[in-house]
C-alpha cells in the first residue's frame, strides 16, 4: 500500500517536461493510436513537402523533355529564320529591304520576351496548363498559316505575331518550372532542355532547304509545322506543376527588384546583350555570299553550323554552372561571344566563317540558355520566379525588337557598298557593353553575398 501510494505521488510531483522511461510491461502493451495500416492520417509524413525539391526522378525528367520540346517550337524556329529572311529577300517578298523583312523575325523573337510580363504573374498564379495549351495551339497555327502567305502584312501577322505570342506564352513557364523540381542541378536541367532549340534550328534550315526546292515554300513550311504539332503533344501531355500557387494578389511588377543592384545590372545589361546577340545569327548568311569566297549553295548551311556549335553551348556551360554559379559562367560566354564578333571582320573564306559560326554558336548559346537560371540565382524569393523573369523578359524584348532592323538600317543593303564593318562594329561594341554590365552584376552580387 505504501508503495503504491509513494508510486502515485511521485507520479504528481513529476514537473511539466520530465521524460517517464516505461517498464518492460508498458511497452509490450502499447498500442499506436493510428494505425499506418488503417488509419492513412498518420501517413502523411510519407509524402515529402511541397518545398522539398526532388532534384530528380521521373516526373522531373519528364518536365525537362517537355521543356525541350517546347524549345524546339520557340527559339528552335527563331534560330530558323535566317533561311526564312534569305528566302524572302530573294524571293517571296524581294520587293522589301533587309530591314523591313527582318522585322518579321525581330517582331517574333522580341513577343516570345515581351508576353513574358504577362505569362510570369499568371504562372505564379496557377495558370500554366492554360498558358501552355493556348500558346501550343498558337504556334502551330501561325506556322500553317504563313505556309499561305503571299504579302508582307500576311507573314508578319502570322509568323511575326501569331507565332510570337505563342512563343511568349511557353518559355518562359516552361523555364520557370524546373525550378519546382529541380535544386541542386538546376541549371544542368535547364542546359539540358535548352539543348532542344539548336538540335531544331541545326535540322528545321535543312529541311526548308531540301523541300523548298522540290515542293516549293508553302510544304516546306507545313512539313516543319507537322513537326512542331507532335513536339507540342510532349509537353502537354506531361507537363504539370508540382508546388500549388501561393495565395493572395500577384502584382505584375515585384517592386523589391528595383532596389536589387545585382539583378537591375543584370537585366541592363541584358537589354544590349540581345540587342545585337542575334545580328549574326540574321546576316551571316547575306554576309558570307557577298564578302567571302564561300559558294552560293554553301551559305544557308552556316546557319545549320551556327546552331550545330550553340548545342554545345547550351549544355556545357550549364552543366559547370551548377558548380562554379550561373552568372559567372554567364560572363565568360558574354565575352567570349563579344570577342569573337571583334573577330567576324577579319572572316574572308570558308574555314574562317566555318570556324566563326561554330564558335560563336557555342558562346551565344550559353549566354541564351544561362538567363533563367541566372535569374532564379538572384532571385531571393522563389515565389515571384515568374514575375521576376517576365520583368527581364520584356526588357530583352524590346532589345530584340529593335536590334536587328537596327543592324539592317546600317547594313544599308545587299550590294557590293553594303556597309558591313559598322553593322558588326554596332554588335560588337553592344555585346561589349553588356560584358561590362554583366561583370557589374558579378561584383555587386559578391559584396551582397560575401563569396563567388
Amino acid at each position: 500500500m505504501k508503495e503504491k501510494d509513494s508510486t502515485s505521488a511521485s507520479d504528481s510531483d513529476r514537473t511539466e517536461g520530465e521524460i517517464s522511461v516505461p517498464n518492460e510491461q508498458n511497452i509490450v502493451d502499447f498500442k499506436p493510436e493510428h494505425d499506418p495500416e488503417t488509419d492513412p492520417a498518420s501517413n502523411v509524413d510519407s509524402v515529402p513537402p511541397p518545398d522539398v525539391v526532388p532534384d530528380g526522378g521521373l516526373t522531373a525528367w519528364l518536365q525537362v523533355l517537355g521543356s525541350t520540346a517546347i524549345l524546339v517550337n520557340t527559339w528552335g524556329l527563331i534560330n530558323t529564320f535566317g533561311v526564312f529572311q534569305a528566302y524572302y529577300e530573294t524571293t517571296l517578298l524581294s520587293s522589301y529591304p533587309p530591314s523591313t523583312i527582318s522585322w518579321i523575325g525581330s517582331t517574333q523573337s522580341s513577343l516570345l520576351f515581351l508576353v513574358g510580363v504577362f505569362a510570369g504573374p499568371l504562372y505564379d498564379a496557377g495558370y500554366f496548363r492554360h498558358l501552355l495549351i493556348t500558346g501550343m495551339f498558337l504556334i502551330v497555327f501561325g506556322q500553317f498559316m504563313t505556309s499561305l502567305c503571299t504579302e508582307y502584312w500576311q507573314v508578319l501577322l502570322a509568323q511575326g505575331f501569331c507565332m510570337g505570342c505563342g512563343m511568349g506564352m511557353t518559355f518562359l513557364p516552361s523555364a520557370a518550372i524546373l525550378s519546382q523540381y529541380f535544386a541542386r542541378h538546376r541549371a544542368l536541367a535547364l542546359g539540358i532542355a535548352s539543348a532542344g532549340s539548336p538540335v531544331a534550328g541545326t535540322v528545321f534550315p535543312i529541311i526548308f532547304s531540301k523541300v523548298e526546292k522540290s515542293l516549293g515554300f508553302g510544304w516546306a513550311t507545313r512539313v516543319i509545322g507537322f513537326i512542331i504539332l507532335a513536339m507540342s503533344a510532349i509537353p502537354v501531355a506531361f507537363m504539370k506543376t508540382r508546388v500549388p500557387p501561393h495565395k493572395g494578389k500577384k502584382s505584375l511588377v515585384d517592386k523589391s527588384l528595383f532596389r536589387d543592384g545585382p539583378y537591375m545590372s543584370f537585366t541592363a545589361g541584358g537589354f544590349f546583350a540581345f540587342l545585337t546577340l542575334y545580328v549574326p545569327f540574321f546576316y551571316i548568311t547575306l554576309y558570307a555570299a557577298s564578302r567571302t569566297s564561300v559558294t552560293e549553295s554553301f551559305t544557308p548551311y552556316l546557319v545549320t553550323l551556327l546552331n550545330a556549335g550553340s548545342i554545345l553551348g547550351r549544355l556545357i556551360p550549364n552543366a559547370l554552372a551548377d558548380r562554379f554559379g550561373s552568372l559567372n559562367l554567364m560572363f565568360v560566354c558574354m565575352a567570349g561571344s563579344m570577342i569573337l564578333v571583334f573577330g567576324w571582320l577579319g572572316v574572308k573564306d570558308l574555314a574562317g566563317s566555318v570556324v566563326f559560326v561554330l564558335l560563336y554558336g557555342a558562346f551565344s548559346g550559353g549566354v541564351v540558355s544561362l538567363t533563367p537560371s541566372v535569374v532564379v540565382e538572384l532571385s531571393p524569393d522563389l515565389s515571384k520566379i515568374g514575375t521576376r523573369m517576365g520583368f527581364g523578359f520584356i526588357v530583352s524584348g524590346t532589345a530584340v525588337l529593335i536590334g536587328t532592323p537596327i543592324a539592317g538600317a546600317v547594313l544599308g543593303g545587299e550590294s557590293e557598298n553594303a556597309r558591313w564593318v559598322p553593322t558588326i562594329l554596332y554588335a560588337a561594341c553592344g555585346l561589349l557593353v553588356a560584358t561590362l554590365l554583366y561583370a557589374t552584376a558579378r561584383f555587386l552580387q559578391f559584396r551582397k553575398k560575401g563569396g563567388w
